[in-house]
């Protein structure tokens, strides 16, 4: 099997091609380093690169194969190649946060446990990928980094702040990748890169060894090329961890094993209002075709969905602020500037408004739960439109002129605000002018169910309503 087809695969294809040994992991770590090589400069996703550690991983993993070692031969993630968003902590490495602050901090002793958790599964680590700074952004347009290009179109955004996770799948570079979401840090970017992307309920995956950006807001996930593969991770990823206080004590949950049973038994719906209304038509479009694969004929509301978004905001500039207050007085000038004034700007929010925005989010999620009562699964836009050029400072959604870094979440930052699990899947050909470029539709349910959004995805994607291809980076 050459190089070019190994990175065509699926991480599940990839670690059963290495289980029934039609490659090694060796091959599928060079594979992946080489590709990463021939397409760094265009995308930029990385900023470093673990070639060492991967080669030795993959031939240890070799290595027990050839003894016949039965656990390693069933490692779910067996030679899979993956990266993780540089907030993660990676032994050898500084842990960045697309910071320039960071640099000259010590690297990691260790990794953090679910950078561990991937390789205990038998996953390869091939670098860490770059983002916004302190995961405060929709655009991954890093001035310390430099800007992540989006794989369908190197003239777009790829989104953020997770957006070299995003651009590292839909680029070839790593099937599967780690990544952040506070306020729609994951699915913003798979919206707009086209790949699967996954953000499990609040407090389901650990967050210790991670660089913080809201602890009361923010998850961990991952992004794939297919649903499958998102329940695969997920799966290795479960397990409580004491020392993150906001981890819930809550037994591994499978999702695997349910995806056969795609939609039954459950109550779909499209949420409609706030959802419809700042979506452009191509988003729209996108969900449209969604229900219809779904037979969803139904539309919900939620109430006071802009006054949720408006308490995640207050939410996230307020804890932000606490957290770089330090910094803020003493090294202000090496902050990007938008990040900057947003942390300065929360640091001198009243405490008022943020005890009222608390309030609100209470109330919403009990606003969430009543609704789950009839319905079991509820799909929205992810985006309010494919993804803009780099540098677009304005949108115009439905006769709206909207600044455009702040709203590529106006759609996902209400869903966070309550810490829902939602998979965001992508459709393509939405808009009509850019029939190459894809846009998300978020699958979201009620707390604890990543089964349910998953089931759904998958059911879209073995339906051909949504996929995840390679990009051909033109």
């Amino acid at each position: 099997m050459s190089a070019s087809e190994l990175l065509t695969l699926s991480a599940t294809e990839m670690a059963a091609a290495v289980r029934e040994g039609r490659t090694t992991a060796t091959a599928l770590a060079h594979a992946s380093l080489d590709r990463i090589a021939a397409t760094q400069a265009r995308v930029n996703a990385f900023t470093d690169i673990t070639a060492l550690r991967a080669v030795q991983t993959a031939a240890d993993l070799d290595a027990r194969l050839a003894t016949g070692d039965t656990t390693a031969k069933n490692l779910p993630l067996l030679g899979v190649p993956f990266a993780v968003k540089n907030l993660f902590d990676v032994a050898g490495l500084t842990t960045l946060a697309g910071s320039k602050i960071e640099r000259g901090k010590p690297v990691a002793a260790m990794d953090a446990p679910l950078v561990a958790r991937m390789q205990a599964a038998g996953g390869v680590l091939v670098g860490a990928l770059n983002m916004d700074e302190y995961a405060y952004g929709f655009t991954t347009e890093n001035t310390h980094e430099g800007p992540t290009h989006n794989p369908q179109d190197l003239a777009r955004i790829a989104g953020g702040s997770s957006g070299g996770s995003a651009a590292a799948v839909a680029a070839g570079q790593v099937p599967i990748s780690l990544g952040s979401d506070t306020n729609g840090s994951i699915r913003v970017p798979a919206s707009l890169c086209g790949t699967f992307g996954l953000k499990p309920t609040y407090g389901r995956l650990p967050r210790n060894g991670t660089y913080p950006f809201v602890a009361s807001l923010d998850h961990l996930g991952g992004f794939a090329r297919s649903a499958l593969d998102l329940a695969l991770m997920y799966d290795a990823l479960q397990g409580f961890d004491s020392r993150d206080s906001g981890c819930v004590a809550r037994r591994a949950e499978p999702t695997v094993v349910e995806l056969p049973h795609g939609l039954q038994g459950l109550r779909i719906a499209t949420l409609g209002g706030y959802f419809h209304d700042q979506a452009g038509p191509e988003a729209r479009e996108a969900v449209a075709r969604v229900a219809h694969t779904l037979n969803a004929q139904q539309v919900v509301e939620l109430p006071e969905v802009a006054r949720a978004r408006a308490a995640a905001f207050i939410i996230s500039n307020a804890e932000g602020g606490a957290l770089h207050l330090s910094d803020l007085r003493t090294r202000a000038a090496d902050f990007e500037p938008l990040s900057r004034d947003r942390f300065l700007a929360g640091a001198l929010l009243p405490a008022a408004w943020v005890h009222n925005a608390q309030r609100m989010r209470r109330w919403f999620a009990l606003r969430a739960a009543e609704l789950f009562q009839s319905v079991d699964v509820l799909i929205a836009p992810a985006t309010p439109c494919v993804a803009p050029p780099m540098g677009t400072e304005w949108l115009h959604i439905n006769g709206q002129k909207l600044p455009a870094r702040a709203s590529m979440g106006v759609l996902t930052q209400p869903i966070s605000c309550i810490g829902l699990p939602v998979c965001t899947v992508p459709v393509w050909g939405c808009d009509p002018t850019l029939p190459h470029l894809p846009l998300g539709v978020q699958i979201i349910a009620a707390p604890w169910r990543e089964d349910r959004v998953l089931r759904v995805a998958h059911h879209l994607q073995i339906s051909g309503a949504v996929s995840a291809p390679v990009a051909a980076l033109k």
